[in-house]
């Protein structure tokens, strides 16, 4: 059975319950492989604004993260402007991204409906030979054959982030930041249908 989501700051409501009207600077949260970055791109459309992806300022060739300061460095310089979207789950740079974050958007989606989702798009990848920020690609043998799997990755990752997600959402709340949580690509669906 789908559960509701969870709205823990309301700025206007359409008839599913959930806000309808953007703000400018919205970062969007979740396990790898629910849909950040798709959701991401669809909320910069709606509102003519850049995307900015977490994952493209983090990654250098070879599957080599940037350096910490220079990471965070390119978002800063990436948020400079009033109007963005954002995704990722970077701890590391949250307290860049919340200090002007207005609306916070987190995919909770079960872990059977996020392992689809990352089938799909880690075949998608490896047969199509797409490359990921710059030169880097994914093969069959690490993603599916080792310790730096993404599958791996997220069954490591996603009991964390469901017991860490809410309370951090809370304190949002409590400086004025809209917090919004979908549990299903359907309910997404119906919030994006009913935005202005």
């Amino acid at each position: 059975m789908e559960r509701d989501a969870s709205v823990f700051s309301v700025l206007t409501l359409g008839s599913s319950g959930f806000p309808v009207i953007l703000p400018h600077r919205i970062h969007v949260i979740g396990t790898s492989g629910s849909g950040k970055t798709t959701l991401a791109r669809q909320l910069a459309e709606r509102l003519g604004c850049p995307h900015v992806e977490l994952d493209a300022l983090n990654w250098e060739p070879k599957w080599t993260m940037a350096d910490n300061t220079i990471f965070r460095q390119r978002i800063r310089d990436a948020l400079q402007g009033e109007c963005w979207t954002v995704d990722g789950n970077y701890s590391r740079a949250r307290d860049i991204i919340w200090e002007r974050v207005e609306m916070i958007v987190w995919l909770e989606y079960g872990l059977p409906r996020i392992y689809w989702q990352l089938s799909k798009r880690t075949f998608r990848r490896i047969l199509l030979r797409e490359n990921l920020w710059g030169t880097n690609r994914e093969h069959f043998s690490t993603q599916f054959f080792s310790r730096d799997s993404i599958f791996l990755w997220v069954w490591q990752t996603y009991g964390r982030r469901r017991r860490e997600y809410p309370p951090l959402l809370k304190e949002m709340e409590g400086k004025g930041v809209t917090a919004v949580r979908l549990t299903s690509p359907r309910q997404t669906k119906k919030w994006l249908k009913e935005m202005g």
